[in-house]
């Protein structure tokens, strides 16, 4: 289960006492991730590969439980039901690749199969969907260009929140064990890079890789569960392999771990190509972090004015911004204050009241 998903379902369940919830899972993969409550159940549905369980299992469960709505909540959906539908429609980025660029592409298989398959059902879906929630208004018009929508009631932005505990950590004691747990370095830039194309790997350490060169610093990067082989592979394609020994990867970081690493870095790194809204910015920003972020996409719409906005596809300037923030403190300062600020805008209880909203006005039959 996805954090959007799990968060909108746990507000749900606290603003939410009158209607009747069924939550459709897969068995073993979300088990324990949500309790049931007086109005919310869980039903664990065999299925096979999840392409069967989305569009068999789930719409026939649907159907038989005599739900009113069906909220999807990860980009697709089963395209046979006549249930009222709602789709949470994160981005559509596959969209606008061929599918010989989708399979040829970098990314793992898993990815590449997902994007294959959205790519097959999400127009079906976008059409026969009651309400389509999407996360950013950048993202919503977007979709709406995309697909012809530009007059469409059924397309609404829902901005994603942040979690009550990314804030920052003042136990010392908590520091030193997330520290010690994770062999954190005594400064260091943070960046959560992985293998999807989007988010800039290869560029943010080019410029991490300059950065070094031209201050001569002692600062490290640390890296969340990043695999080895795959870094080798960029620091080689970036002609600095000895970079190695600046990179500090930690493997699996547990999510209640995660305050105490932003808290402890000198900036968050988030320089990605596209993201439809961006939340590790903002989990970092709620914990005093400073934060690089890119001009492209949802990031300027979500990060405001508290974050230092370059052109991801200029390493350079990610560079530039890793040395203005570093050498000056009044600008760090400014920073990490519009940050809490910024972050504090965003939380996961009001999407949960806009994404009731939307039930009940399907419920009442406006739409």
């Amino acid at each position: 289960m996805d954090m959007v998903a799990m968060e909108l379902i746990r507000n749900l369940q606290t603003i939410d006492t009158q209607n009747e919830y069924i939550l459709f899972i897969k068995p073993d993969e979300d088990d324990g991730v949500i309790q049931e409550s007086c109005n919310f159940k869980i039903v664990r549905l065999a299925g096979g590969l999840y392409p069967f369980w989305e569009q068999i299992a789930l719409p026939n469960a649907a159907k038989a439980a005599g739900c009113q709505i069906l909220h999807c909540t990860s980009n697709t959906a089963p395209i046979f039901t006549s249930i009222p539908l709602v789709v949470t429609l994160h981005d559509i980025i596959y969209m606008e690749s061929s599918y010989f660029k989708i399979l040829s592409g970098t990314g793992s298989w898993y990815q590449k199969f997902g994007n294959v398959y959205r790519k097959m059902f999400v127009p079906k879906i976008v059409k026969m969907s009651r309400k389509i929630i999407t996360v950013s208004h950048f993202e919503k018009n977007r979709i709406a260009q995309f697909f012809g929508m530009a007059d469409s009631t059924k397309l609404v932005a829902v901005y994603n929140g942040v979690s009550e505990y990314f804030k920052r950590v003042t136990d010392q004691d908590e520091l030193k064990r997330v520290k010690e747990r994770y062999h954190l370095p005594d400064r260091y830039f943070f960046f959560l890079g992985n293998t999807d194309p989007k988010k800039n790997t290869k560029g943010t350490l080019k410029a991490f890789s300059d950065f070094l060169k031209q201050t001569g610093s002692d600062l490290k990067m640390v890296m969340l569960d990043y695999d080895l082989q795959e870094l080798e592979k960029l620091l080689d394609e970036i002609g600095d392999k000895g970079l190695i020994d600046k990179i500090v990867l930690t493997g699996y970081v547990v999510n209640i771990d995660l305050p105490a690493i932003y808290c402890q870095c000198e900036l968050f790194l988030y320089p990605s190509l596209r993201e439809s809204f961006g939340i590790p910015m903002l989990e970092a920003m709620a914990c005093g972090a400073p934060v690089i972020t890119s001009n492209t996409s949802s990031m300027p719409e979500v990060a405001g004015d508290a974050a230092a906005i370059i052109d991801p596809f200029k390493p350079e300037e990610i560079t530039a911004a890793m040395i203005r923030i570093l050498t000056d403190q009044e600008l760090r300062d400014t920073m990490i204050t519009k940050g809490l600020i910024q972050a504090a805008k965003f939380s996961w209880k009001a999407m949960a009241e806009n994404v009731l909203a939307i039930y009940r006005e399907i419920e009442a039959g406006k739409n």
